[in-house]
Parts: C-alpha cells; structure tokens; sequence
C-alpha cells in the first residue's frame, strides 16, 4: 500500500515534466451549484490533455535503468496511452502502445507523434490488453498499468497535493471514477494531510463498478451500456484503488447520460473549456446536486479534454438536445398552397428558431392530399418545446419527435 510520502516523492520527481494545473473559482457554476463556490481543477490542461501523464511518468521514472533500456508496453484507447507515449518521449526509451482497431485515429496519430509504437490488435480494449501482455513477455518490458499500480496511483496523488495548497480552506473534492487510480491517490493525499475534507467519487451510471464493488465489498465486474464518459467506463476496478477507496473516499456517487451532456456544453459554452464525458461528471454530481452539502468550497477535478474532434458537433447536439435547446417535430399536413407557411409562421410567433425545413410527399403514413413535415428546431427550453408541441396540438396538427 502507497504512503503520502510516496506521493510527495513522486511531486519532486515530475517537477518540469508535468504541469501544476490551475484551480479556477467559477462564478457561474457557484450559482447554480446550492451556492457552494465551486472550483475548477483544470487537468484537462494538463500535459497530453489529461491526468494520466503523471501516473505514467512516476511509474516510469521509478525503473531501474536495465527495465528504461527494455522499454514499457501498455494497453490503452485513449488518454493512457497518450501519458505513456509522452513519459517514454521525455525519459527516452522504447514505448510500445497496444490499442485495439477501432480506437479513435486522432488518438492512434498523437500517440504515435510522441514518439510510440503503435499495435492496432482485436476490437476491444480487452483483446488490446491481452495482446499487450503477450508482448511484455516477448520483449521483456515493463507493463505500465492504467491504475493498478502503486507507482501510478502514487503519482496521480499529486494533483490532491496540488489542490491543498491552492485552496487550503478546501472542504470537499468531487473526482472522476474510473479504474479508481485518480480517486485513490487523491483520497490518500488528501484524508492523510486533512481528514476534514470529504472526498466524492462520480461514476457514469452506465458503468457504477466502484460503487457497486463497495456494496459488495470487493472488486466486481459490472456489465456497462454505452456512455459519453467513456473514459471511466471500465468495468471492473483494481484492487489497489478498491481498497484505498474503501479507506479514504467518503461515497461515490453516479450520474447519468443527460446530466454529463448537459455539462459538458455549459463547460464549452460558460467557461470555454472543451472537456470530454469522464472530465464532466465531477461537475455534473454538483450541478445536479447529487451531494447534501450547500456553502461549501468544492473542487470538481476536471479529469480530461481530448475529445475527438469528430464528436464534438454531436457533443454540442446531444447537450442541446438534453437542455431543452434543440428540437426534431415531425408532423403530417395537408398538401396545398399556404399550409406550410401557416406552421412555419406560428412557429416563428413563439420566438423559436427554424434550422431546417424537409418535406415528404411520399411514405407510409402519408395519404394522397397530405405531406410529411419535418422540422428542426432552436428553443429555449423544456418549457419552451412544450409550449409549441401544444399550439400545434391545438391547431390540429399530430407533432411526433423525430428520430
């Protein structure tokens, strides 16, 4: 088991490699949050774009020099991988990343700008993992671990030191869950300096694998459904992070797919910080006040920002969407010269934007003299579709939602 001074330690290891990341107080989300001031710890700014670098590098630099020479294999799709590749540039030694066939190929393209060596193998991260193994024992490297591992816990750790000093009057720390090494040695850092300060984990409720463990009081596997914080939907926990956890971490709370989306477009909009779903829950359990706690000085670690650049258009539609701020009508209306114009223009009296217009006159629901309506929709709010749904209603047309 990991001490503070192991934490300590690897801070004096990764000074001018890894960055100390900022704590930014947000007004706007202290308003919206049970007037708790909210604070923004910010590794999505971080060295590769997330957390990882550091567990990575103190795992690294704890080698002994015959291990640097024979070089490290991990198993990553994501933010990981990016850590390693990065660690192994700045020590100079061979870095093999395992990642399966389908990982995103923006990440695939900065991992490999690190300087690693990329294997694409099986279609799943456990395929990838378990080729990944395979080559470790071929090569003789060393297998760094996404977080279970002592070495990587320990370094992830620094960012709770970093966070007691910048805010030492700090009272609660909400932290992305994932494999649990960030909520480890965060809880750790944090419990042993200052046992005052509660520590909250935040789980996807797609994949609640900490949270169902502590029930069962030991690492299980849990089945997942898909999540946009796919960062931390790993299904079953290290044993290292379960037990720190079960030590240190107050409870871990989970939110859903509408409360991650919400708040990844309100951190893009509000703030102008691009974060992807795993970074997201810490702030969305305060937005959506999944902790009983009010006045407080609460830090949401931002745990990550490398989003593919392809998903951020849907990122910002599926936040839309969820707040009440994008709308899809479909509707059947009769065929003639005015009737169009006649929906478009109540539609315009209630203030709402019309982004696209499609009309059908062929389908199966659709009778001679009649057309197929679809409209695309910027509202305001819940209130707002609500509202124009029912003058619809009450001017006789049927209003579906679109697919």
């Amino acid at each position: 088991m990991i001490t503070l001074d192991d934490i300590i330690l690897a801070r004096e290891k990764m000074k001018g490699i890894v960055h100390t990341t900022p704590l930014d107080f947000s007004q706007t989300f202290s308003s919206i949050s049970a007037n708790n001031k909210v604070y923004l710890k910010l590794e999505n700014l971080q060295k590769t774009g997330s957390f990882k670098v550091r567990g990575s590098y103190n795992k690294m630099i704890s080698l002994t020099d015959e291990e640097l020479h024979k070089g490290v294999v991990a198993a990553s799709a994501g933010n990981h991988a990016q850590g390693v590749a990065y660690s192994s540039q700045m020590l100079g030694i061979p870095c093999t990343i395992v990642m399966p066939k389908g990982a995103p190929l923006s990440k695939v393209s900065a991992t490999r700008q690190y300087g690693a060596k990329v294997v694409l193998q099986g279609q799943t991260f456990d395929d990838a993992l378990a080729y990944a193994l395979e080559l470790k024992e071929q090569m003789g490297a060393t297998f760094v671990h996404a977080f279970d591992d002592d070495s990587v816990i320990a370094g992830q750790g620094t960012v709770g030191l970093e966070i007691l000093e910048q805010l030492p009057d700090v009272e609660a720390i909400m932290v992305p869950v994932g494999g649990g090494g960030l909520i480890g040695g965060i809880a750790l850092a944090v419990k042993e300096k200052n046992p005052h300060v509660r520590v909250f984990g935040v789980q996807a409720m797609a994949c609640p694998s900490m949270k169902q463990s502590l029930v069962e009081n030991g690492p299980v596997r849990v089945e997942s459904t898909p999540t946009m914080a796919d960062g931390i939907a790993v299904k079953k926990p290290g044993l290292h992070n379960f037990e720190l956890v079960e030590k240190y971490v107050d409870d871990i709370i989970c939110v859903d797919e509408m409360e991650i989306a919400r708040t990844m477009l309100l951190l893009l909009e509000r703030n102008k910080l691009l974060v992807e779903g795993s970074g997201a829950v810490s702030l969305a359990s305060l937005l959506y006040q999944k902790v009983n706690f009010k006045e407080k000085n609460v830090v949401a670690v931002i745990s990550g920002g490398n989003v593919d650049v392809n998903f951020i258009s849907r990122i910002i539609e599926r936040g839309m969407v969820e707040s009440g701020r994008y709308a899809n009508f479909s509707m059947i209306v009769k065929d003639k010269p005015g009737e169009l114009q006649k929906v478009l223009s109540s539609i315009a009296e209630l203030d709402a934007n019309i982004q696209s217009v499609h009309l059908d006159h062929v389908g199966k629901d659709i009778y001679p003299g009649y057309a197929q309506l679809e409209l695309a929709l910027e509202t305001k709010n819940q209130d707002h579709i609500e509202e124009i749904r029912r003058v619809l209603k009450n001017s006789g047309y049927v209003v579906k939602d679109s697919d």
